[in-house]
């Protein structure tokens, strides 16, 4: 039995992209809605005043939202 390309569909793989596509945007939107309703610029906070702490709170909410939006696609 020859396992070679025969078997990727380009229909899966054009499904696969899509979906991909969409999560990378519905997070990008999510982390723009909190990054709007926090009361101080997160960028700033991380990069220029190297706040680790808020760093940690938005690394954990990011990895909750690409849960979800994973849940959610799959």
């Amino acid at each position: 039995m020859d396992m070679g390309f025969e078997m990727i569909k380009p229909g899966a793989v054009m499904a696969s992209l899509v979906f991909a596509l969409v999560g990378v945007l519905v997070f990008w939107l999510c982390f723009i809605i909190i990054d709007k309703i926090t009361p101080y610029d997160l960028w700033g906070e991380i990069v220029e005043k190297q706040n680790v702490a808020l760093a940690l709170v938005v690394a954990a909410m990011s990895l909750g939202i690409c849960l979800i939006v994973a849940a959610a696609i799959h």
